[in-house]
């Protein structure tokens, strides 16, 4: 069973017991945590079998996304992505804030920043990669992370920039000693970036807030970068 399927479970059992503990004080009808729970218990059985852990996903992202910090970081963690990516010559294709956005677009996990990485993949294909190249996209996958930390001191999200990271390292032949201290240099390297270009960082989350398009996101990094 996916973690996200025993999350489901675990909201399944929370619901049962608050149902035992509180339902007769508050005059809740068992029949509403039962249905409840069914429910939940049906999403995470078909979530195991048919939908690969999405559906799991897109249920758990979206009683999350009730939070307006989460929502917040999300935003502000992708628009770090994004700005990197257009800083350092990544083309940015598309970009998703929702795990229900990126399933109706075929993307996996919760959404993010898409990228032309043609390139890195025909180059990982071969088993070799440039300095240069490597630098560029462990920087960006760690520019997610450096947002939040400079915007709520402490990043959250990032798992799949870690693995992805990761990923890429053991590849190119990177111990997996030297994973954090690769992962804590692209992360200061990212910091920099958006530090230097803290304007056009604001002008994209508010971009971003507002579902901009790809094109209407880099006229709003353009335009804050020529008022410096």
């Amino acid at each position: 069973m996916s973690q996200t399927a025993l999350n489901l479970v675990a909201i399944s059992v929370f619901l049962m017991t608050f149902s035992v503990l509180l339902g007769p004080l508050i005059n809740l009808s068992p029949t509403v945590p039962a249905l409840a729970t069914f429910t939940i218990l049906g999403i995470a059985t078909l979530d195991s079998f048919s939908l690969q852990g999405k559906g799991g996903t897109i249920l758990l992202d979206w009683i999350a996304g009730f939070s307006s910090e989460h929502r917040d970081r999300i935003i502000h963690h992708e628009a770090g992505h994004f700005l990197v990516a257009s800083l350092l010559g990544i083309p940015v294709t598309g970009y998703t804030l929702s795990a229900w956005e990126a399933w109706r677009k075929g993307q996996p996990g919760q959404g993010g920043v898409a990228f032309n990485d043609a390139e890195l993949a025909a180059q990982l294909e071969k088993g070799s990669i440039s300095a240069q190249m490597l630098d560029r996209y462990c920087t960006m996958w760690m520019a997610g992370l450096a947002a939040e930390a400079l915007v709520f001191e402490r990043a959250e999200g990032g798992g799949d920039d870690k693995a992805k990271l990761a990923e890429v390292l053991k590849v190119v032949g990177f111990s997996e000693s030297a994973f954090q201290q690769k992962q804590r240099f692209h992360v200061l390297q990212a910091k920099t970036l958006l530090e230097e270009n803290w304007s056009s960082y604001e002008a994209l989350v508010q971009a971003m807030q507002q579902r901009a398009s790809i094109e209407e996101c880099q006229i709003a990094i353009a335009s804050a970068t020529r008022q410096k």
